[in-house]
């Protein structure tokens, strides 16, 4: 695994595993305990029924009353934020993206990414840029995996425009549009990217964006979305809405280009595995045509996606149970493999070396857990055809970056992706609604106003290099 997998040097991790053991010492165990977990409903079924069986039998042989509530994505933030409203709830409570908004009212998780670290190995740069702020120097949560986000197409309708590979740049779906117009005009939308106020729509503006050099903030948590990358990007974003889009993709939802992939009246989304996985289970024929590739490249080579999802588990200051919330955590990394395959390949491991067999010492557990991710992705066990067809998403360390990039995912990063400052700016450029120069004054206007409001309550850095 390269540099950038990690987060740790191999002298922190050395110190990790010297010192947990005198600090990890579970309190729970004599009286019995409940756990109470809310977390989201999985865009694949069979991890739910999973997670849900495999926690009921943890709670049995610890003795633990253990509850799992589930609700949609979409429903995380109003539900977190009626918990900490009433000051009750979950003792557990994953979030889909970095809740660093939260930071106030959760635990720090420093000792249990440290426990964890001590027996798995490094957690990955883009999970420690989810979950800590270097500003307070606080583990606002635990990530247990992420979510890679390629591209999926249709082969045989690309195929037809001489690319059986699929695009490897941006500029390959500018050229691709009109030419699978014309070949098949039943696809009204050849290239299946959002501008509205939704995930997926979200996710695109980012790719695009860090593919052309901008990006929101630096690595110091400046304000640097003025800049001729971005001007870039809105023009790029621009010609594609005319070569490939039509003002449906400006209304849609988090489903729709899953659903119109799924019933070929797209080309190309930018998601994770989800739709094809969801194809393959209701055995529809388009299932043998979907492929995946890598993220694009900019003009200049940069090839960058954002996680699709960051899964994060916090513990709020509230909970009756924070050492059982522990516990439970470094118990399910330790059977994660088990959670990847019942995901079916859609989480990834945030520890690599979690998916490491039990048998291997804990300092070579991120290559080995590496190496099978590779080995699985290369030969799907759950009936892919070709086998190797996933493949691409094996590659997904090399492309895939946090919220925050190139700096740490933080509130203000957070509001800015909430508020969906990004698709707007390119929806109202790229439909006339505004002139480019207009849409991104708009956009930098909102971002700076978000960042300084994170400033002033001392979660979030930067500043002096703002423009």
């Amino acid at each position: 695994m390269g540099r950038r997998e990690f987060l740790t040097s191999s002298a922190k991790f050395g110190l990790a595993a010297a010192v947990a053991p005198t600090i990890w010492v579970p309190r729970y165990r004599s009286q019995a305990k409940s756990l109470k977990i809310m977390q989201w409903s999985h865009f694949v079924p069979s991890y739910d029924d999973w997670f849900d069986k495999w926690a009921k039998a943890w709670g049995q042989k610890q003795g633990v009353d253990v509850t799992v509530d589930h609700i949609a994505l979409s429903n995380l933030g109003t539900r977190a934020n009626a918990e900490v409203s009433a000051q009750s709830g979950h003792d557990l409570f994953q979030f889909l993206s970095p809740p660093g908004a939260f930071e106030p009212h959760v635990l720090d998780m420093a000792d249990t990414v440290q426990e964890a670290e001590s027996r798995f190995g490094p957690i990955l740069e883009l999970a420690k840029h989810s979950t800590y702020n270097p500003v307070t120097k606080k583990w606002f949560g635990f990530s247990d995996n992420y979510v890679p986000d390629p591209g999926d197409y249709i082969k045989s309708v690309w195929s037809d425009v001489g690319m059986p590979n699929g695009p490897t740049n941006w500029e390959d779906l500018v050229k691709a549009g009109p030419e699978i117009r014309k070949k098949h005009p039943e696809i009204q939308i050849p290239i299946g990217l959002g501008m509205s106020q939704e995930l997926d729509s979200n996710m695109a503006a980012r790719a695009v964006l860090w593919s052309f050099g901008g990006s929101v903030q630096d690595a110091n948590e400046n304000v640097v979305l003025d800049s001729d990358a971005t001007r870039a990007a809105i023009d790029y974003m621009s010609r594609l809405f005319k070569a490939g889009m039509n003002d449906a993709v400006l209304s849609w939802n988090a489903a729709s280009n899953n659903q119109a992939l799924n019933a070929k009246a797209t080309s190309y989304i930018l998601n994770s595995i989800s739709a094809y996985r969801t194809a393959q289970d209701n055995h529809l024929p388009v299932a043998d045509d979907i492929f995946f590739v890598e993220a694009l490249k900019g003009p200049h080579g940069d090839q960058w996606a954002s996680e699709h999802v960051m899964g994060v588990y916090v513990i709020w200051k509230f909970a009756e149970n924070p050492d059982v919330a522990k516990q439970f955590l470094l118990d399910l990394l330790g059977t994660y493999r088990d959670a990847v395959k019942a995901s079916k390949l859609y989480n990834f491991p945030s520890f690599p070396g979690t998916v490491a067999d039990a048998s291997v010492p804990a300092k070579q557990k991120p290559d080995a857990g590496a190496g099978w991710l590779k080995q699985v992705t290369s030969n799907d066990p759950f009936g892919s055809k070709p086998p190797n067809k996933l493949a691409p998403i094996g590659t997904a360390l090399k492309w895939s970056t946090n919220q925050g990039h190139p700096g740490p995912a933080n509130p203000a990063t957070g509001e800015v992706f909430d508020t969906f400052v990004l698709p707007t700016m390119f929806a109202k450029a790229a439909t006339g609604q505004a002139s480019p120069e207009d849409a991104l004054k708009e956009a930098v206007s909102r971002t700076k106003q978000i960042y300084e409001k994170w400033r002033k309550q001392g979660l979030v850095g930067g500043g002096g290099g703002d423009r």
